[in-house]
């Protein structure tokens, strides 16, 4: 899966109509054991490396609304221990392996994952099968990661100059939807959870039939599988019905404005707009429209608004890639003595101009050679395609996606990004924000 998800800066990719390259095609063997575990696996001799990484089908979309922030709490949790890996030890091991690893949530799941010596595969196996046989959960962990977890919202969250965007977004955008909060959730609620609450969290997801497996790299397939059974096989399935919310957002039906006083020293202008599940036709038609707009100091928005007008410092627009209809994010940050409403008087004209008009045949040329380009260089890490592998299962069950989204771009029309346009980038179906600040409200 293509994600794209970065505010600060934009990374410029500027191609010519000559340079299309042609995107490998990926194999790969899938199968599910027993136990309901679904285990992928990808050859790739080119480097003698391997990465076992597990996906969770968790994120903060399926948390409590009066305890968030908990898929995000266990991704720190697991890596305590488990009933053979004392307290603290955990990454010790792939460290003196002169391996990595790392985990990450998002809304929609959570992802470990280790990259390793490819003569280190069954480490790796068996790391992984023991935090989702074994992990601790206890009173001890559970403390310990609640300080953690309360100080990375302070850090990355509370004391970072425009670190409350998305939370202060989403809960504008959403009012039912379990988007309407970010993955760290809300100090509080970890806070006032017990320590019951977490363990039952666990039980349910942390489970091989609510999980992917990865193996990917300098691997054999034949020797791999019986390893797999070995240190998976015998790992039993949840018993806890997982229900997920199946919450459908109505209609925003009405632009919502607000402006934000916070610790920062320049404004900057928020625009989210509300969109279409990921794997739609919309949806990509939406993303090659972003990129049309801001992606690179050669697009519509930032040749216009930073280099033609100067009334902007920087400007851009991204979307949101989660599984369920989500938002796209446009932003500008005025220059100096340029007031808020003028700039985003401007930000309002280039989108206009897509709604209004057909984009050139040239710039739908340069698109498709971008995301041709975006494609290959998105898979040429084997870590990245690792996780574009899993991704693709636990979000569409359609592993194969990695080969076939190419094409879906491709069919984009000139014809469908007018469309989309006027069905998305319309004021009733927006959030914007303004961060002032706090100076401002002398």
């Amino acid at each position: 899966m293509l994600l794209k998800n970065k505010l600060f800066p934009i990374a410029s990719l500027l191609l010519s109509a000559g340079l299309m390259a042609q995107a490998p095609q990926i194999e790969f063997e899938e199968y599910d054991l027993n136990n309901g575990l679904h285990v992928i696996l990808h050859e790739d001799s080119s480097t003698p490396n391997v990465i076992v990484s597990v996906m969770y089908d968790v994120g903060s979309k399926d948390e409590n609304p009066d305890r968030t922030g908990f898929a995000h709490f266990f991704e720190h949790l697991m890596f305590e221990g488990t009933e053979n890996i004392p307290r603290g030890e955990y990454s010790k091991y792939v460290d003196r392996a002169g391996g990595t690893l790392n985990a990450n949530t998002s809304a929609d799941r959570t992802y470990y994952y280790e990259i390793l010596p490819s003569n280190q595969l069954a480490l790796g196996l068996w790391l992984e099968s023991e935090r989702m046989m074994h992990a601790t959960v206890d009173s001890l962990g559970i403390q310990t990661q609640k300080k953690v977890v309360i100080e990375e919202k302070k850090q990355s969250y509370d004391n970072r100059p425009y670190g409350s965007w998305l939370a202060e977004t989403v809960k504008r955008a959403f009012k039912e939807h379990p988007y309407r909060w970010t993955t760290i959730g809300d100090p509080e609620h970890i806070m006032a959870a017990e320590d019951w609450e977490f363990k039952a969290f666990h039980k349910k997801f942390y489970v091989p039939n609510n999980a992917a497996l990865v193996v990917a790299g300098d691997i054999k397939k034949d020797e791999v599988k019986p390893l797999i059974q070995k240190y998976f096989g015998e790992i039993k399935p949840g018993n806890d019905e997982i229900v997920r919310h199946g919450i459908v957002e109505p209609k925003l039906d009405g632009e919502v404005r607000d402006t934000i006083f916070d610790n920062v020293q320049l404004p900057l202008i928020f625009q989210a707009y509300r969109t279409p599940a990921m794997e739609t036709d919309d949806f990509y038609a939406l993303d090659m429209l972003s990129t049309l707009l801001s992606n690179g100091e050669s697009s519509r928005m930032y040749k216009s608004l930073v280099d033609e007008q100067q009334k902007a410092i920087d400007t851009g627009t991204f979307p949101l890639p989660y599984r369920d209809p989500s938002l796209a994010i446009a932003y500008a940050m005025p220059n100096m003595g340029v007031d808020c409403a003028d700039l985003e008087a401007a930000i309002e004209d280039e989108i206009k101009k897509v709604r209004d008009e057909l984009i050139t045949e040239r710039e739908m040329q340069k698109l498709k050679n971008q995301y041709e380009n975006m494609f290959v260089s998105g898979n040429v890490k084997l870590a990245r395609r690792a996780e574009n592998l899993v991704t693709n299962y636990v979000y569409f069950r359609n592993t194969n996606l990695i080969n076939t989204e190419l094409d879906k771009y491709l069919s984009v029309t000139r014809e469908d990004i007018k469309r989309v346009a006027n069905k998305y980038l319309v004021k009733d179906n927006r959030v914007v924000l303004y961060y002032l600040p706090k100076s401002y409200q002398n």
